[in-house]
């Protein structure tokens, strides 16, 4: 350090000889932030925070909170880690960083209805980090004896406004939600499309109840109730929300509280997993933490045969699926939709094309994407692939098709592994639907007379 002075030392002596170096070279003057000259004429470096008046600390700008809602998050993550119960779970549950769960988590029930033949109840409940969770519940009006539960995962989507929502019918006639709505938190109905755009219409979670399952679909981690608080919005955030905005006003658009929310929900995204990683986890490890306390309620649920659980997901939510059953020995049968590719397949072109819950920093070190399906307990898994989906090139879903007929082959009469192929969007349609609640009912129970797969002219064979 003290050569390092010299040499500023000199630079800075001959610097009149080029500059008008006399005029600056006074007391106190500072230049910029790297140094500054003391009231002796010595030059100080780096400056010591001394050299700031009060006036000039009152003059800076106060940075709004990266992760408003999840302060208590650090302390939580950094104290708590999760305790897998296999070699295997653990080894991904530290790549991503899992935090452990609460024990001894408690419900409430806040509200309940019955219509179209089901019961729904809103519930909720407070993890160790960040605000409260809403959740559905929805089973058959007239069910006997304990039924297989089903834990209903959302997609991303690119809305974060509204999570379980999306799944769950919330009454006869319309999907407004009762007048307790406090959960909302001022952003209004589930953005129009977003249903039928990406679940033919359908509300997932109350049709699977209809079928006969006790269903739960939960908001996780930066979702719906689980949102982070962006008003006022993180710099970064703030200036990537600007163009957005530009082009609202260039195309006359007023947007709603829930557009303006996605937007900034889009780019903080890349702040939350800045946050993830400097706690030494990840946006798929803090989801999985969600998750998991979902699936322990589930099984504590009246009614739910705590002996037959299972999950399915789309899209983001088929990739919480495959952790949470690579983490959890309680799924016995799962189904991941329009999320399975290998990772060689997404270079050069389809990086950008996915979240944060596909690309997690050391994931690659434990294997590719497929891996993390093997590393599963579950009975059976059902993968559905849609040939004319735009986010996964068709050649990386037949290679992870390949690589798990290789590593999960037949043990007996059944098959660990099912993989269907759909000339299907990006979108889980009525029919693939009804292949996943056949092929759930029967490897969760014993299957009833029509449970055969479903014949649909989208379907191909591999």
């Amino acid at each position: 350090m003290y050569s390092l002075l010299l040499i500023f030392e000199k630079a800075f002596s001959y610097g009149a000889a080029f500059t008008d170096f006399p005029t600056l070279k006074k007391p106190g003057v500072r230049f910029g932030t790297s140094f500054r000259i003391d009231k002796a004429g010595h030059y100080c470096f780096p400056p010591p925070l001394t050299a700031m008046t009060a006036a000039d600390m009152a003059d800076r700008p106060t940075r709004p909170s990266a992760i408003g809602r999840y302060e208590d998050w650090p302390d939580y993550a950094v104290r708590h880690r999760f305790v897998a119960a296999s070699p295997a779970a653990r080894q991904l549950a530290d790549t991503l960083g899992v935090p452990a769960v609460a024990p001894d988590l408690e419900y409430t029930i806040d509200s309940e209805t019955e219509h179209d033949g089901v019961i729904t109840s809103r519930l909720s409940w407070q993890l160790g980090f960040g605000p409260r969770t809403s959740a559905w519940f929805v089973r058959p009006r007239h069910a006997t004896g304990p039924l297989p539960g089903l834990l209903a995962l959302h997609c991303h989507g690119g809305i974060k406004s509204h999570g379980a929502e999306r799944l769950v019918s919330l009454a006869h006639g319309t999907d407004k939600h009762d007048a307790d709505a406090s959960w909302d938190g001022g952003l209004g109905p589930l953005p129009q499309g977003l249903r039928e755009k990406l679940y033919g219409g359908r509300p997932l979670a109350t049709w699977l109840a209809q079928q006969g399952f006790a269903v739960l679909a939960h908001d996780t981690f930066m979702w719906g109730s689980r949102r982070f608080g962006l008003e006022p919005q993180p710099w970064r955030t703030a200036n990537a929300v600007n163009g957005q905005q530009a082009l609202w006003r260039e195309a006359g658009v007023e947007p709603s509280a829930a557009d303006q929310y996605n937007a900034a929900a889009a780019a903080h995204e890349e702040t939350v997993a800045k946050a993830a990683t400097l706690l030494g986890s990840s946006v798929a490890g803090v989801a999985a933490h969600d998750d998991l306390a979902a699936l322990g309620i589930l099984a504590s649920l009246p009614g739910v045969d705590a002996e037959q659980l299972g999950c399915l997901g789309f899209s983001g939510g088929g990739g919480r699926a495959m952790v949470l059953a690579a983490l959890s020995p309680l799924i016995r049968s799962y189904v991941v939709t329009c999320m399975m590719t290998t990772f060689a397949s997404l270079l050069p072109s389809y990086l950008d094309a996915h979240s944060w819950l596909l690309h997690s920093p050391g994931l690659a070190a434990l294997g590719d994407w497929p891996d993390l399906v093997t590393r599963s307990s579950a009975n059976a898994v059902l993968v559905q692939y849609g040939l004319a989906d735009h986010l996964f090139p068709e050649q990386g879903m037949r290679d992870a098709d390949a690589y798990l007929s290789e590593h999960l082959p037949s043990q007996g009469p059944h098959s660990r592994y099912t993989g269907s192929f759909w000339q299907e969007p990006h979108a889980f349609t009525p029919a693939m639907q009804e292949e996943a609640a056949a092929f759930l009912a029967a490897t969760l129970r014993a299957a009833p007379a029509d449970s055969s797969p479903v014949s649909d002219p989208a379907r191909t064979t591999p």
